[in-house]
């Protein structure tokens, strides 16, 4: 607690010293013949040497504005804007000290001769209520430039080595194009592909559920989201870019996007066929396609899970047109087919109050997904107070995988306790449809709304599974158990939701919000395995303990109600509302029927309260009361014999789950010196958890049910500060970030009650410095420690630590050369000694390009030290797991990449400037 009391006092103090540097600027804006007041003028300063802009705020409904900045000692301008009116200039020698300007008048813009045209400084930075919106033509990058390049250029902005792009502290989400989704909202496609030649304006606004967007409720969301817009110019045309490349090992990719604008009609096309791990598509400009070619993405981003070597084929369409001006339809879909192979080894040791348990597995397997989805959304505005939506989504999708695993399981003696190896092959189907009916009403007095929404969800998921496996049990006497069998299971799940939900302005600032949520689900799952019949050598022989038949229904009502107070600085959001449960559930195994019927009646609650000190710093807090239902499958009290080393059995005496959350978060972002900080706090206390509870008998088999458990919780705490400076051709851009977790755990291993307390810290630095347009170098450091402490275990404790360095540096000099390289390293103190501790990653890449840069030739090399492993320990309550898996080793790749565009605006200045010439 006094070291708690000792940050905060810290963190009050700072923020205080920071206060008192700070100075207030001050004035109103007004017409000059009218006398009346002019809201939303952007005012703003930038230095008179080149034109950057320090700080900027617009004024409110009495022309009033006020600034709160940094103290500025050199000479600067302060400009306003406002549409229709002449644009406000005047020099200030410094600023020193808070200022009132006063009354500042504006002349209205008045064109006497048709012919006359007054052109007027593009403005850098507008806001327009909640959204703030950059002019891209008043940021300079390189005229290859991408939009991720752009971003980084503008003030505010931050874009990290993982490519998470935050502005003013906040986290973006959602990236659009022209208002619309580009490739399902997948920001990498866009920020990588987009030239920033063909953009107008970048915008930024609060991230609002379609629901909120709809019906212009402020947003409840801590995250922002981007919309890219098109300067109309040039959004007549078309843009693309196509790689293929081909190396050793036979590893190979290949990858094309091209994208056709015809105003407001936009159509992308986009293929991609490798074999070095990359499943999505987001080409990087220095190693294309190549998983982990940054190491600090590593490979889990791109292929999903990190294990294994995947080979890759991808191929998608976007589409998005307003058919009318009250119609509009965006759609897009994707195929997509993976094979994945994978050998992996791992060590586990269980912890038993009566000994541990180590097993040692080895598991080869193949995994083979193809995928067609396809999704469209129609919006149509019935009037200017009435909208419809409609977003239905097809998914179909067929798997197949292959596995052959052994394992060796022994007490901590050396005695052997069980054997167990096998071959499998599964297939799987998988179809599904959904779509949500989005209806939303707004009458004629302000902030009064009614919405309706229904969304459907029905799947269906066939599988055919053989099974040839022996069990070996060393203790007891027990029966081995060796299977040749043949499952098929069928899986239906249908789900149904209608939110009707009307908002009353009962004041300015306040509203309150009352309706229903009304849910309807229904799953069906039957499960039927055969034994291979030697007379008829065939899958004939019906297994009744692996063959079950179930059904589990819900019917919920929940009325709901919430209000919303929202003043200047302060937004006040509470919800509330009692689910009235139906939960019926029916199961059919051995001959015996199982009928198990419950009422609920649930309570949930929210509260968030968001205060907004000035433009970039504000703090928010989040307050969640939530109980959720058990699973079926941990309720119905009906053997589950799939595994032969785990039988489990449900608990038809859980309680529901009960869970408190909290959520503090305080942002600053000081734009005049591009620094700023987060930190933020998080914590879960589980009232009521659901956990699963195993006792082992003398030869190591488990038998698994779930037991309700108090007490149990969770926190962490951390934050961020990072600062950008910019001198001439040189930029530094560097922050420090901590993140720490603390956890208590309870749970029964054989009947016993343990505890486990937790705690993991990881600080985190790096740097980043920019000369111009010719050097990037970007070194980071973190380390990673964990501990975690037991009662009632043979194990006191367990620790580990691990340090990751990462060292990326990027030349462009001499012209038309781009040369890349990405060295990581990783130790891990405590993985066993059966797998190695640490390892080095270094890629490195290089590319000439010719014909005005419109082609790169390239050579990569993944893993120029052949060094590359995937050796991983994971700690839990209950265990300890060192894991290695495949992974890419060395390889040489050459590829040649092609770039193409021709835009309407383009080419017309193209055209202009050679005749100038």
């Amino acid at each position: 607690m006094t070291k708690l009391y000792f940050c905060v006092s810290f963190f009050l103090i700072l923020c205080s010293a920071h206060a008192q540097n700070d100075i207030v600027i001050k004035g109103t804006v007004l017409d000059i013949n009218t006398q009346l007041p002019l809201e939303l003028a952007t005012v703003y300063f930038t230095t008179v040497k080149d034109s950057t802009v320090i700080e900027y705020a617009t004024t409110d409904k009495n022309g009033v504005f006020r600034i709160t900045t940094k103290k500025y000692d050199k000479p600067l301008f302060l400009k306003i804007n406002y549409m229709g009116y002449q644009p406000y200039f005047e020099e200030q020698k410094q600023l020193l000290e808070s200022k009132d300007f006063g009354k500042i008048y504006l002349l209205e813009n008045v064109n006497v001769l048709a012919d006359v045209v007054i052109k007027t400084e593009a403005l850098p930075i507008t806001i327009k209520k909640d959204t703030l919106e950059f002019n891209a033509t008043s940021y300079k990058v390189r005229p290859d430039s991408n939009v991720e390049t752009l971003l980084k250029q503008l003030p505010g902005f931050d874009i990290d080595d993982q490519g998470k792009v935050t502005v003013n502290g906040r986290e973006v989400t959602q990236f659009l194009v022209n208002g619309k989704t580009f490739f399902d909202k997948d920001g990498a496609i866009a920020l990588k592909n987009l030239p920033a030649e063909i953009i107008k304006k970048i915008q930024v606004s609060d991230f609002k559920t379609k629901k909120e967007e709809l019906s212009k409720q402020e947003s409840t969301s801590d995250y922002s989201s981007i919309n890219i817009t098109i300067d109309e110019k040039k959004n007549k045309g078309y843009f693309g870019k196509m790689l293929a490349g081909y190396g050793s090992d036979d590893r190979y990719e290949s990858s094309l996007i091209m994208n056709f604008f015809n105003n407001k009609q936009k159509i992308s096309v986009l293929g991609s066929s490798n074999n070095i791990n990359a499943t999505g598509f987001s080409m990087d400009e220095v190693f294309d396609n190549m998983s982990g070619g940054r190491n600090t993405k590593n490979d889990t981003k791109n292929s999903g899970s990190g294990k294994g070597i995947t080979q890759s084929n991808l191929l998608g369409l976007n589409y998005s047109d307003d058919w009318t001006k009250d119609l509009l339809a965006m759609g897009s879909y994707n195929f997509s087919n993976t094979i994945t192979k994978n050998d992996s080894k791992s060590n586990q040791v269980s912890f038993l109050p009566t000994g541990n348990i180590v097993t040692n597995s080895d598991v080869g397997s193949r995994n083979e997904n193809t995928g067609n989805n396809a999704n469209f959304e129609l919006e149509y505005k019935i009037d200017p107070k009435t909208t419809l939506l409609f977003s239905p989504k097809i998914n179909e999708s067929r798997s197949n995988n292959t596995s052959l695993s052994s394992s060796f399981s022994e007490d901590e003696n050396g005695d052997a306790l069980n054997e167990s190896n096998s071959k499998s092959y599964r297939e799987g189907k998988n179809s599904s449809f959904s779509n949500g009916i989005n209806f939303n009403k707004a009458f004629e007095k302000k902030s009064r709304n009614f919405s309706f929404v229904f969304l459907n969800s029905n799947s269906k998921n066939d599988t055919d599974g053989f099974n040839l496996s022996e069990t070996i049990f060393y203790q007891d006497n027990k029966p081995n158990d060796k299977r040749n069998q043949n499952a098929k299971n069928r899986n239906i799940s249908d789900s149904y939701t209608l939110d009707l939900e009307y908002t009353e302005p009962i004041t300015d600032s306040l509203r309150i919000r009352f309706g229903s949520d009304f849910d309807w689900s229904n799953e069906i799952k039957d499960q039927k395995t055969f034994n291979f019949d030697d007379a008829t050598q065939s899958y004939s022989d019906l297994n009744a303990s692996l063959t079950n038949y179930t059904i589990s229904k819900q019917n919920a009502v929940s009325p709901k109600v919430g209000i919303s107070w929202q003043k200047s600085k302060f937004t006040f959001n509470l919800n509330s509302k009692t689910s009235i449960i139906d939960f019926k559930n029916h199961s059919l195994y051995l001959n015996n029927v199982t009928d198990l019927n419950k009422k609920y009646a649930l309570p949930f609650w929210n509260a968030q309260i968001r205060y907004k000190f000035s433009r970039s710093k504000f703090l928010t807090f989040k307050y969640d009361y939530s109980t959720s239902l058990p699973t079926s499958e941990q309720l119905m009290p009906v053997l589950d014999l799939t595994n032969p080393l785990n039988t489990i059995i449900g608990n038809p005496n859980l309680n529901p789950i009960e869970k408190n959350s909290a959520n503090f978060n305080f942002r600053n972002f000081d734009f005049r010196t591009r620094s700023g900080y987060n930190v933020y706090f998080r914590g879960d206390y589980y009232n009521n958890d659901v956990i699963s509870t195993s006792i082992y008998d003398d030869s190591g088999k488990r038998t698994t049910t779930y037991a309700n458990i108090s007490g149990v919780y969770s926190a962490s705490v951390g934050g961020n500060w990072n600062q950008s400076l910019k001198r001439e051709a040189h930029v530094l851009r560097y922050g420090l970030a901590i993140n720490a977790n603390y956890s208590f755990d309870k749970g029964f291993t054989n009947a016993v009650l343990y505890t486990a307390q937790s705690i993991a810290i990881v600080p985190k630095a790096y740097f980043t410095y920019e000369y111009g347009d010719l050097l990037t170098i970007s070194p980071s450091y973190s380390l990673s420690y964990n501990e975690t402490k037991y009662q009632n275990y043979t194990r006191d404790a367990s620790s580990n630590v691990m340090h990751r360095i990462n060292l990326q540096t990027t030349t462009y000099w001499p012209e038309n050369l781009i040369f890349g390289n990405d060295f990581g390293y990783t130790f891990n103190s405590s993985i066993s000694s059966d797998f190695k501790k640490d390892f080095y990653l270094w890629n490195t890449s290089l590319s000439y390009g010719f014909f005005d840069k419109k082609i790169f030739l390239k050579v990569k090399v993944y893993d120029v030290l052949n060094q590359n492993q995937s050796a991983t320990r994971t700690i839990s309550a209950t265990s300890i797991r060192d894991e290695e898996n495949t992974v890419l080793k060395r390889y040489m790749m050459f590829s040649l990449a092609y770039k193409i565009g021709n835009f309407a605006g383009t080419e017309k200045g193209r055209k202009r400037k050679q005749r100038e010439e």
